[in-house]
């Protein structure tokens, strides 16, 4: 089931194209440091409203939010892989508008590699971030952490990224030599 990794980076981006707003590491270099291995980010918004008789009457509001940071390298040592997610929770978070209407936002984090080391295995496991805004009431944020093998085609995520495995499965399917 083994996937080149660039040939799997584009399917990928292809991928979040549909929902996301892709923004190209070189349009923000600014942001993005030169050693970290940025592929792209990621933007999505949602906002859904309910209304009474017209729009000036609005019962409730609803935003959902994600920005996913793809990384993409041969291999990824702990220290480059925390590197990467230090790095997409301080681009990330500033960018969080928290407000009555805000539900959450998620920082995705996904580490794309020719092959995965335990160390760094065990440490996606293990790491995990959340933040609430006014006790939740002005919303949340939520680290999404997936680390990509793509020789052997297996993802490993930690407790809230759960549902990035099935994800990555039906892309690999699609992709599979």
């Amino acid at each position: 089931m083994a996937v080149q990794r660039g040939v799997f980076e584009e399917v990928l981006k292809d991928s979040y194209g549909a929902y996301y707003n892709i923004i190209e590491p070189e349009l923000s270099r600014k942001t993005s440091p030169e050693e970290l291995p940025l592929a792209f980010r990621a933007d999505y918004f949602s906002r859904a409203e309910k209304y009474w008789l017209s729009k000036s009457i609005p019962i409730w509001g609803n935003e959902k939010n994600e920005f996913a940071y793809i990384f993409s390298a041969p291999e990824f040592s702990k220290e480059l892989a925390e590197r990467c997610v230090s790095f997409a929770l301080d681009d990330g978070l500033p960018r969080v508008k928290p407000h009555k209407e805000h539900q959450y936002t998620n920082i995705q984090v996904v580490l794309l590699a020719d092959k995965l080391s335990d160390e760094v295995i065990s440490a996606v496991r293990k790491r995990c971030f959340s933040k609430s805004y006014k006790f939740s009431l002005h919303g949340y944020s939520t680290l999404l952490l997936a680390a990509v093998d793509v020789g052997t085609g297996k993802t490993y995520t930690n407790k809230a990224g759960r549902d990035l495995v099935k994800y990555f499965k039906k892309l690999f399917a699609l992709r599979a030599d």
